[in-house]
């Protein structure tokens, strides 16, 4: 199975081929995938080479004339380094582009603090308008990715990772997936978190949502989800348990969770990266352990907050 970045850099290399209004912008991470397409489209494939900010710059610059700009490096470079010039370049000038990452919170744990964002999310929350896809899975990626860069002049976040579930998922951007539905309460499980959120809640009666666009918030879906359980319970009252397992910042959405279920009573409980820094290598698998977020952890933290 081939990686969401090499999925990413196929997918976008063809739809130059098509779209003479796509330019990519690089800053040298990730230009060995567009090797062929910067031959095929000079003018239409950027390598600003190692200057962040720049980069956000050159693609905001492009979206006034009009373009349709794809900008890629790692998540702490995309949206934390150049965050003022995010904030500005695109939103302030009313512009709109699509903002691939790659690493997220812990892809590279050798690279270090300096190559981790688990705060990417929670950063772009504070501007207006930003759509974000989460995939889980390298074909998950191009339908996000697809519908990013046909979204008009939309602002669109696509965070890529290494880590991935084991297959795809029937997904619909914008909507929360229907896993399976229980009565006890729900769980939803953002991006490449539904593996081991279904091993975590295994025999246990409960509804699991999956969720790759996460900006909007499908507060319906969940909803929905909410008043079918409490609905199906003998006795029920009414109330409802959420758990979001996210692999960024945690907390990250617990008030968007909060805000869909204004008007009945219910509780949220948010799981992701801590804000503690772990100052250690290891891997993928090593992180998530260490983090609280591998399937025996996960199952222990939530069936200790469910009713």
């Amino acid at each position: 199975m081939d990686t969401m970045r090499e999925r990413f850099a196929s997918v976008v290399s063809r739809l130059l081929d098509d779209d003479p209004r796509l330019a990519v912008v690089l800053a040298e991470i990730g230009k060995d995938g567009f090797t062929d397409a910067a031959r095929a489209h000079p003018d239409r494939v950027i390598n600003v080479g190692i200057r962040e900010q720049l980069l956000v710059g050159v693609g905001g610059g492009l979206a006034l004339t009009g373009m349709r700009p794809i900008l890629h490096t790692f998540a702490s470079f995309l949206v934390e380094r150049p965050f003022e010039q995010v904030k500005l370049d695109f939103g302030h000038q009313g512009v709109g582009g699509v903002l691939v990452s790659a690493a997220g919170s812990y892809d590279w744990p050798a690279g270090g603090y300096t190559h981790m964002a688990p705060g990417d999310v929670a950063l772009l929350d504070t501007l207006d308008g930003w759509t974000v896809h989460v995939p889980g899975h390298p074909d998950e990626a191009e339908t996000l990715l697809r519908d990013a860069v046909a979204a008009g002049d939309d602002s669109v976040y696509v965070r890529l990772s290494a880590h991935a579930n084991s297959a795809p998922r029937d997904i619909a951007p914008g909507r929360f997936l229907t896993v399976r539905e229980g009565r006890g309460g729900v769980v939803i499980a953002v991006g490449p978190m539904l593996d081991g959120v279904l091993a975590a809640v295994e025999g246990l009666d409960v509804t699991v949502l999956y969720a790759t666009t996460v900006r909007p918030f499908d507060g319906r879906t969940l909803r929905a989800a909410a008043g079918a359980g409490a609905a199906a319970r003998a006795g029920a009252v009414g109330a409802v348990d959420v758990v979001l397992v996210e692999p960024y910042l945690a907390g990250t959405s617990t008030a968007a969770a909060n805000d869909a279920l204004a008007d009945r009573p219910h509780r949220v409980l948010g799981l992701g990266i801590p804000r503690r820094e772990l100052r250690r290598y290891g891997t993928i698998d090593e992180h998530l352990a260490g983090r609280g977020l591998d399937p025996a952890s996960l199952r222990e933290r939530i069936s200790g907050f469910l009713r």
